[in-house]
């Protein structure tokens, strides 16, 4: 999916904050300032998105999941939608403290999760009393909006994906520890410096972060395509090797008979 410069600026992808708010880090992605606002260069942001975008398919295509982080009002239901999507974890309340420096701490809440419904199925929930029955459930909805979405990540992101590196800075340095790689939209008033991946992008607008999300998931998705036709070809690899081999003895056999 090209990267389209109009496609950008049509989004708002160019407005940065006031000029006053940068940080001068930002310097090489600002284009230019108007009444007191930093325009960020587009032509900088489409190849940054080209640049994260294959890393990312890389990433999807080896398998290992995405990590979306975007606690932000603006972008809370954009990322739950575009994420999920390509059936990638993602974290829209609050970021669990330890969410990846402790992950075997998250890992046992959701597996938590997993035994309150299985005592839902197996009728033992029904056992419980009217005030334990109230408790269990309130524990399994809390549970769900911190969790939910991450029910499916079994081991580590591969990457995290970040809108708004300040809000989320906790997330960002639980990666950094781990040396998990960070891909993130970074606007002109955060430090570019803490992130591997930049897209130097309004991440304010809900237009803009549609837009520059839309890109990044169209190329994992893309990634998680050719994982899945490479899987397919290794299955028709195998179901070619076998049948030879069969041919092969039953010739040895007749040879041996005709001997």
């Amino acid at each position: 999916m090209a990267v389209e410069v109009k496609e950008l600026l049509e989004a708002g992808v160019h407005f940065g904050h006031l000029t006053r708010k940068w940080d001068p880090n930002m310097a090489p992605y600002v284009y230019m300032e108007r009444n007191g606002i930093h325009i960020i260069n587009l032509y900088k942001t489409a190849a940054k998105i080209d640049e994260a975008g294959e890393a990312l398919a890389k990433i999807a295509a080896s398998g290992r999941k995405i990590l979306f982080v975007a606690t932000k009002k603006q972008a809370k239901d954009i990322v739950a939608e575009k994420a999920g999507s390509i059936t990638m974890p993602y974290i829209t309340e609050r970021w669990p403290g330890g969410m990846l420096t402790n992950f075997v701490t998250i890992r046992k809440a959701v597996k938590k999760m997993a035994s309150i419904d299985r005592m839902k199925k197996d009728g033992t929930f029904l056992t419980l009393s009217k005030k334990e029955r109230l408790q269990v459930d309130r524990l399994r909805a809390k549970l769900e909006k911190n969790l939910g979405s991450i029910v499916d990540m079994t081991r580590l992101p591969g990457a995290l994906f970040v809108v708004d590196i300040k809000r989320e800075h906790i997330a960002i340095k639980e990666a950094q520890k781990l040396n998990i790689p960070i891909f993130a939209m970074v606007d002109t008033n955060s430090d570019p410096r803490q992130v591997d991946y930049v897209i130097p992008a309004n991440d304010d607008a809900s237009k803009s972060i549609d837009k520059v999300l839309s890109y990044v998931t169209a190329s994992i998705a893309a990634g998680l395509a050719d994982r899945k036709a490479d899987k397919d070809t290794d299955q028709d690899d195998d179901n070619e090797v076998v049948a030879p081999t069969k041919k092969r003895a039953s010739k040895a056999v007749v040879t041996d008979e005709e001997e």
